[in-house]
């Protein structure tokens, strides 16, 4: 084999190294210790202290949106209750009004048709005034005829009139 005159190979020891590599990594440790290792602490529990922060913030925040959103549900549900009480009160008052409607309809129709049968009634009363009247006349100039006597018209109508009259009471 063949080594290396000044040194033995890579896993050899040797005692001086290890001294100056243990008193440089001690000297290291401690001017870390003193300087660097408070900063490094200190960033460390800064971050660990806004994560925790964080963290009950999100928390809080998502509690605060589970509360909003059972709310916003309630509000909904409300909403839609009274929006179904509105149409309901809106479909009651419709079918009263459209009853109301048909009566005074009905009510109309039955005073037109009562008013209309009285109309009818007293023209057909009229009417037969004019006819019996018209009658009467027609028996005056027929009687003066036949009887070619002079009486006076206003006898001759009253003599009508009171025959008719008496027709009229016969059953």
């Amino acid at each position: 084999m063949v080594e290396e005159a000044g040194g033995g190979g890579l896993l050899t020891v040797e005692g001086g190294l290890v001294i100056w590599t243990l008193v440089v990594f001690g000297l290291l440790l401690f001017i870390l210790k003193r300087s660097a290792w408070p900063v490094l602490l200190q960033a460390v529990r800064e971050r660990e202290q806004r994560l925790e922060r964080q963290l009950a913030e999100a928390a809080q925040a998502r509690e605060e949106a589970a509360r909003l959103l059972e709310q916003q549900k309630q509000a909904l549900e409300r909403a839609r209750a009274e929006a179904q009480e509105i149409v309901t009160k809106a479909k009651v008052v419709a079918e009263k009004e459209r009853a109301a409607l048909l009566a005074r309809a009905r009510e109309e129709y039955e005073l037109l048709l009562a008013r209309a049968k009285k109309d009818i009634e007293e023209e057909k009363a009229k009417a037969i005034l004019a006819l019996r009247r018209e009658a009467v006349d027609l028996s005056i100039a027929a009687a003066s005829r036949l009887i070619a006597q002079n009486l006076d018209s206003e006898a001759n109508r009253r003599l009508a009139l009171e025959y008719l009259a008496s027709l009229e009471q016969r059953p």
